[in-house]
């Protein structure tokens, strides 16, 4: 994801002269080599400093740039949060803040590395937008909105590398709208982010017709029309995320299933509350979490 977010920036800063990026110390690793030497004057690398990411990309945005504050997502989001909440989202200033490496893909490197609660953080500030793309071609999607955008910040929460294209032939991406990535007609498992790979991984066989997936890549704002359709249409959903089961996409649901009084069964699929102190594989760090492929099929069976 971090080389299509580069890739992608590159096409639209070729087309648009107001399109800026303040990193902090991740230009190298974050592929942003390419966009570092063809647009020189448009890159700022602050180093290790945050906050200082944060204000110059809220100077920027009020000259009318278009800006893009980068770096892993623990340091894009919890350093520089008071400015986040009073340089960005008080002003509305439409700044997308990219946390590349989110929820618990960095696991090899600990638990100071981990955004396990990154969106409970994001969602309860005001004027915050908050997209969660589940592959490269959702990411895609997702940045031609931001650079777009002027409805105020964003944050975009992404991965890292290796992942997998899933919704090549879903339905059209929009920016608040619940996606379909594949059709069936019993249980529906409801993800965002590249933790939807566990939800394919999960289908075999015998299943594939029975489970339909989507796509809810966009937290902030809901859409909680398009999940009142879901509701309707399924009397089993599956909530898959990486993130902690308090303040994050399952939370979401959750309230809105006890609204909108839907009598069917949510099973929640997230992290505990809880810092689980060990240095592993992202997988390793998922099953401690209770997150598998396997306990996702015996839910679909459930």
């Amino acid at each position: 994801m971090r080389n299509k977010f580069s890739e992608e920036l590159v096409k639209i800063a070729n087309k648009n002269k107001s399109v800026h990026i303040v990193v902090a110390d991740i230009s190298p690793a974050g592929s942003m080599e390419k966009f570092q030497k063809k647009f020189k004057n448009r890159f700022i690398n602050v180093g290790v400093s945050e906050q200082a990411m944060i204000g110059i990309a809220a100077g920027l945005s009020l000259q009318k740039k278009i800006v893009f504050a980068y770096t892993i997502a623990n340091f894009s989001l919890y350093r520089p949060f008071e400015m986040i909440r009073n340089d960005l989202c008080y002003q509305k200033l439409p700044v997308t803040i990219v946390g590349m490496g989110s929820g618990t893909i960095y696991a090899n490197l600990g638990g100071t590395h981990l955004t396990q609660e990154d969106v409970s953080v994001a969602r309860s500030i005001p004027n915050m937008q908050i997209l969660i793309p589940c592959d490269p071609d959702e990411l895609s999607e997702c940045i031609k909105y931001c650079a777009k955008n002027k409805k105020g910040p964003i944050y975009l929460k992404i991965g890292k590398s290796g992942e997998k294209n899933f919704t090549r032939n879903s339905e059209k991406w929009a920016f608040g709208k619940i996606r379909k990535i594949k059709s069936g007609y019993k249980t529906a498992i409801i993800s965002c982010g590249p933790i939807i790979r566990y939800a394919f991984g999960a289908i075999n066989n015998s299943s594939k017709d029975s489970v339909s997936i989507y796509s809810a890549h966009t937290l902030k704002p809901f859409d909680y029309n398009g999940l009142k359709k879901i509701f309707n249409k399924y009397k089993t959903i599956i909530v898959l995320e990486d993130h902690s089961y308090i303040g994050g996409l399952g939370s979401i649901i959750k309230e809105s299933a006890y609204e909108l009084k839907f009598k069917g069964k949510i099973h929640h699929l997230a992290l505990k509350d809880d810092f689980l102190k060990e240095y592993s594989s992202q997988e390793n760090l998922l099953k401690k979490h209770g997150i598998t492929e396997k306990k996702i099929r015996k839910l679909i069976y459930k």
